[in-house]
């Protein structure tokens, strides 16, 4: 059996993340629409923060969530502006080697 490269290891992550998160937002608004407990808001900051930030914009839009949420309406956008820059500036690195 072959061994999971680091970037394979990182891009199942990200998959798991994205789409825990996605779900979770649904959820969320699911448990809005019939009243009932609650997701805390940093819980689903927390979920973007820790790589799943495109699966929480993609649940904003599709589940209409958190649209109107000031922290969430600019906050996930940029996080995902952060995470790219980061991305981009260890790519960038490895490049340089």
């Amino acid at each position: 059996m072959k061994e999971l490269s680091i970037q394979q290891i990182i891009l199942i992550y990200l998959a798991v993340i994205n789409v825990a998160t996605f779900i979770t937002f649904g959820i969320d608004k699911l448990k809005a629409k019939h009243a009932k407990w609650r997701i805390r808001e940093a819980a689903l900051l927390t979920l973007a923060v820790l790589g799943g930030s495109i699966g929480a914009w993609l649940g904003m839009k599709l589940w209409r969530h958190k649209t109107m949420h000031k922290k969430f309406k600019y906050g996930i956008p940029a996080i995902i502006i952060i995470q790219l820059a980061i991305i981009v500036y260890i790519l960038t690195q490895r490049l340089s080697i």
